[in-house]
């Protein structure tokens, strides 16, 4: 399975403000990292509101706005409707890495990040020094 990663709404909003990401149509670049994600509208789904079992198995989960769509839903900020459900939900965007993390290093990221050796590492370098 590719690797993906969740960038809330909010985050990336406060990034774009800071000059630390770059968006440009469905692609995310990480300024300092030079890394670059694939991304599309989504949905973290946090917790079920309305006491209603979780019949769609969405708890925890990270879907694809036009999924969710498909399904029915009705996403209206941080709140989703989906039948008899209700959730809290935090909007943002689904990335998968362009490339490999191995084109990337050659590529040449920035003498800050070449020890690291997964995306994960790189992700979890700039979110350290962001969050």
């Amino acid at each position: 399975m590719k690797n993906r990663v969740f960038f809330p709404q909010v985050a990336l909003d406060e990034w774009l403000v800071e000059d630390r990401v770059d968006l440009r149509n469905d692609e995310l670049t990480i300024k300092n990292e030079g890394r670059k994600y694939r991304i599309i509208e989504a949905i973290r789904v946090m917790s079920e509101v309305s006491g209603s079992p979780d019949s769609h198995e969405l708890l925890g989960k990270v879907k694809s706005k036009a999924f969710l769509a498909e399904l029915g839903a009705e996403i209206l900020e941080t709140s989703m409707i989906l039948g008899d459900n209700a959730y809290d939900v935090v909007p943002g965007f689904v990335g998968a890495p362009i490339g490999t993390f191995a084109d990337h290093q050659r590529v040449g990221p920035p003498s800050q990040t070449r020890n690291l050796t997964t995306d994960e590492d790189l992700l979890a370098a700039f979110l350290a020094t962001k969050l």
